[in-house]
């Protein structure tokens, strides 16, 4: 039986129609390592491991590793993008600003 977290994470990868291999490749870890953590319920993967989940998961390491199933808030997924952009190359950056200005100018 799976942890908590290991359900959260297995039912935010299928909503977002990802694979073991793509949410694996996208964190940096191996697919049989994102299996375990969805299927085991001694997975004990590290605090990175669980961070770079959360990310490109879009939830915060804390909603994954919490008791009760409550979908994350809008608040908790905005804390999670502004740490992924936070991480982003300037240009980037300066390119996310540009088109909220231009959909707030309308």
């Amino acid at each position: 039986m799976a942890t908590e977290a290991g359900e959260k994470v297995r039912a935010l990868r299928k909503e977002k129609g990802w694979t073991l291999d793509e949410l694996a490749e996208m964190t940096g870890t191996s697919k049989s390592r994102i299996w375990e953590l969805e299927n085991r319920d001694n997975a004990r993967p590290t605090a990175e491991k669980i961070h770079r989940i959360a990310e490109a998961l879009g939830v915060t390491p804390e909603y994954l590793m919490s008791s009760g199933s409550a979908p994350p808030d809008e608040e908790e997924v905005d804390r999670a993008f502004y740490r992924q952009y936070k991480r982003m190359p300037v240009e980037t950056r300066r390119k996310i600003r540009a088109m909220v200005k231009l959909w707030s100018d309308n």
